[in-house]
């Protein structure tokens, strides 16, 4: 006889003597009439078998214990389960959640799951005559994540609120905020951050599953100075003498600025809401600028008082070096007062050759023979062609004319008047030239567009190929 589960002895004992009873029983009926002894005998033979059974219950105690592999409650998880039960024969296993969902297995082995939640493991237990059932709950979570991204409102100028949109699943968060207020938080959301000071900063998110183990995260933001306004008024290069009349560029050297507003209380300003405009001046005095900038956070102005003297209409240039002939593609020879600057052979060109107004030759380092000679007469004397050069008249040597402007009066002109007068044009001495026998010595000289001027010769200097003069240079603004 092949049992479906293992029986007890008891169980055993009652079943047999429920078979032989119902043999015994046909058995008797068979015989009754013969009267034999066998009868009888076989009559005692259930009282043997009954003697061996006597009902006693077997407790059921239902235990089982679990285990998650890695030792971490988090999703994915697989859970090994023994079976410490005692005094069962049969199982019923429930696993809520999982795969499998049952079992009727002694021991069910391992079970799985894929979804973060709260289940219930069942077991119930029995035998013939008692039953039992134990029960217990899991907490599965899901794996922490690193998501979380910052926002600087308004701008990033000083100061800069951020604030951090946390898309974390996680039980355990440590925030860490370098530079800013709060320095650090343990909230899954986080307060508005904010920075006071300019620099680079990381802002630090440190996840836990809740079993110790923490995963990092950085982000870093950029904090720019806060507003600072600033500004600097650059005359343009014949106005740098701050003469009236003058015009000049208002060049926007804020810090952290958006939007401008310029002001003065004379002049005229070009754009008064550009970053950077033109401001001009026509008479002399003292004037105050304003600027006034903000960044959609402050507003902050600065002030600059800009003083404009009279006009003297007179252009001066002190320590010209021109090179004599030989040295006129190294030092120079060309001379543009609008340039304010000596050219060599190499700078002129197209665009400033009609700038240029006084040429020096010098035959050699031993200046017995010099001249400033016109610019369109360059190539008469080895040197080369000006572009677009216009003609200036020269008198070279005073003493071969009627003029006599000395150093002294040189040195005393502080304005255009004591040359206004001087006939230059009428006394242009041609190709005649002067030594440096005579030193220091003055040179009058006439553009043709009216303007006149006076050169003072200080220094002849002997460098061999690249000998040079060194002179002092006034011109009128206006003809």
């Amino acid at each position: 006889m092949t049992l479906p589960q293992p029986l007890c002895y008891a169980a055993f004992c009652r079943k047999m003597a429920a078979v032989i009873f119902t043999f015994q029983l046909g058995f008797l009926m068979a015989h009754v009439l013969r009267k034999t002894v066998t009868p009888l005998i076989i009559l005692l033979l259930p009282l043997v078998f009954m003697a061996c059974f006597k009902e006693e219950e077997i407790p059921v105690t239902t235990d089982f214990t679990y285990r998650i592999a890695n030792e971490r409650a988090i999703i994915p998880a697989k859970i090994a389960i023994d079976n410490k039960t005692s005094g069962a024969d049969f199982y019923t296993w429930t696993f809520e959640g999982a795969t499998p969902s049952s079992s009727n297995k002694k021991q069910p082995g391992e079970i799985s799951y894929s979804s973060p939640g709260t289940y219930t493991i069942k077991l119930e237990a029995w035998n013939d005559t008692q039953r039992s059932v134990k029960e217990i709950q899991i907490v599965l979570d899901a794996e922490a994540t690193l998501d979380f991204a910052t926002e600087i409102l308004v701008n990033d100028f000083a100061p800069a609120t951020v604030v951090i949109t946390n898309n974390e699943v996680a039980p355990v968060y440590e925030w860490i905020f370098e530079g800013g207020t709060p320095a650090t938080s343990s909230a899954a959301n986080p307060p508005e951050v904010v920075y006071n000071t300019p620099g680079t900063y990381e802002i630090i998110l440190r996840v836990s599953d809740g079993d110790g183990a923490f995963t990092t995260d950085t982000r870093t933001i950029e904090v720019k100075p806060a507003l600072a306004p600033a500004f600097q008024f650059v005359p343009t290069l014949l106005d740098e003498d701050y003469e009236a009349p003058v015009s000049g560029n208002l060049q926007n050297q804020t810090i952290s600025g958006i939007t401008y507003q310029w002001q003065s209380s004379g002049g005229t300003i070009g754009n008064k809401n550009a970053e950077h405009t033109t401001l001009q001046f026509a008479a002399a005095g003292t004037y105050t600028v304003t600027l006034t900038a903000s960044n959609g956070k402050e507003t902050k102005s600065v002030q600059q008082q800009i003083v404009i003297k009279p006009n003297t209409n007179l252009f001066v240039y002190n320590d010209v070096k021109f090179g004599v002939s030989s040295a006129h593609e190294t030092l120079g020879s060309f001379f543009s007062p609008s340039l304010k600057a000596i050219l060599k052979k190499a700078d002129v060109n197209g665009d400033n050759g009609t700038t240029i107004d006084l040429v020096f030759f010098g035959i050699n380092s031993s200046f017995n023979y010099c001249r400033f000679i016109s610019p369109d007469s360059t190539t008469k004397f080895t040197l080369p062609e000006i572009p677009q050069a216009s003609h200036t008249y020269f008198v070279n040597t005073q003493e071969s004319t009627t003029l006599n402007f000395t150093v002294s009066n040189f040195d005393a002109m502080k304005n255009d008047t004591p040359i206004k007068s001087l006939a230059i044009k009428q006394n242009d001495t041609g190709t005649k030239f002067f030594s440096m026998s005579s030193t220091p010595r003055v040179v009058l000289f006439q553009t043709n567009d009216g303007r006149k001027g006076a050169i003072k010769i200080k220094n002849f200097v002997n460098e061999g190929t690249q000998s040079y003069i060194i002179a002092d240079v006034k011109i009128q603004k206006l003809p």
